[in-house]
Formats: structure tokens, sequence, C-alpha cells
């Protein structure tokens, strides 16, 4: 599901409506802000992955990956099943270099502070050698502003968007993480060559960081 060019230029144009309406769902010839993110990391993903932090129906590998991986997640959301929940983030119930890819998709910022380098050194263990991890993150700006419009969204439409505010964040989370905070984060689970790709379309306010598990 890889969007095509003319529809990255319709996105591109229409980026500052899409950011304050339309958070999940494709409408007007557009992609939402959870398409595009999704669509963008699709195109890097590597073989069998692991997303850590699916959310709400595993979407992401069960629509843009096809099945061709596995979605964990701590909180019971709508539409997962017991095989995607897990109890201790910090213990993936997956054997050693099981993956090709793992994604950690708008969420690293809410695994709690403490507990970060744990769950990124299990990342680091399910990668098969060679393997990557993808890393997505906002400017710390438009993610404070983001996460606010989307509250105030749901509070104003009676939807429900804001994921965060409905599993409760914990006080170790953050609303974002700088560039510099990933690439240590990255580089203290052993991970090499991380690398940023900005998500153009979005004007340059998203990228993902790419790292490898360096065979050896």
């Amino acid at each position: 599901m890889h969007r095509s060019i003319g529809q990255k230029v319709k996105d591109f144009l229409a980026f500052p409506f899409r950011a304050v309406s339309m958070f999940e769902e494709d409408r007007f010839g557009l992609s939402s802000l959870r398409t595009e993110r999704f669509d963008y990391v699709a195109t890097q993903v590597d073989g069998f992955c692991l997303d850590v932090g699916c959310g709400r129906r595993n979407i992401f590998v069960k629509e843009f990956l096809r099945g061709n991986g596995k979605g964990i997640d701590v909180f019971p959301y709508e539409g997962l099943k017991k095989e995607n929940l897990v109890e201790d983030i910090t213990h993936f119930p997956f054997d050693a270099a099981s993956f090709d890819t793992v994604t950690f998709i708008a969420n690293l910022n809410h695994i709690p502070g403490s507990k970060r380098a744990l769950e990124l050194a299990e990342a680091y263990r399910c990668l098969k050698p060679g393997g990557k991890i993808i890393v997505t993150m906002g400017n710390p700006l438009a993610e404070v502003l983001v996460h606010k419009v989307v509250l105030l969204y749901d509070l104003l439409f009676k939807t429900h968007h804001d994921m965060d505010n409905e599993r409760g964040m914990d006080e170790e989370e953050s609303l974002y993480l700088t560039d510099s905070e990933i690439t240590i984060c990255l580089c203290l689970a052993s991970f090499g060559q991380i690398m940023k790709k900005h998500f153009w379309t979005q004007w340059g306010l998203n990228a993902m960081f790419i790292g490898w598990k360096l065979p050896g």
C-alpha cells in the first residue's frame, strides 16, 4: 500500500489541513497522518517485522505489511488479540534473531524513561544480524501541538483519536524525544550507522531514524 507521486504531491499541498483534521482516516482523496507514517515506514521494512506498540487493530502489520510480521503492545487496544499483548516490555516473547526489522512508530517517547534502554536492548536481541530498527518521531514543537489538537478534537467532536489519553500516560513518558536523544538511545542499544529520513509530505516536521544491527 504505497502512495503514488501524485498522491504525495496532493498530501504535501494539503498538509496544514490534514494536520488539524485527518489523524487516522483517509478522506477527500487525501492521506491521513497515520496512513502517511505507515506508508513511509513500510517502504523501509525488510523481511519479517516486529512492530512494537502496534496500537489499535495492529493495522501496520495487517494492512501495510500484508501480515508479514508481528505486532505487540502492552495495552489491550480495540482489535488486539492475546497474541498481540505482552506484560513486560523489557522481555519480548520471541527468540533471538527472529526478525529482519523492528519498528517503533510514533511511540518511543511513550516508553517510560527507566525502561527505554531495556526495551531497545530487547529489540536488538530479536533482530537478525544485519537487521534494522526504524523509529519515527516528529519535530518537538509539532509533537506538542498535534497532541493538543488531537485532544481538543476529541473533546469537541466526541471522537477517540487520542490513544495516549485512552490508556493514560505514565509520568516517565514524554510528548517527544529530540533527535539527539533518539540517536543516543539507539547507540547505547548497540545500533550503528544511524540515519534520519524526513517525511517531505509533512513539510519535514516528521521523520524516521534507521539503525542497523551490524554483523559481528
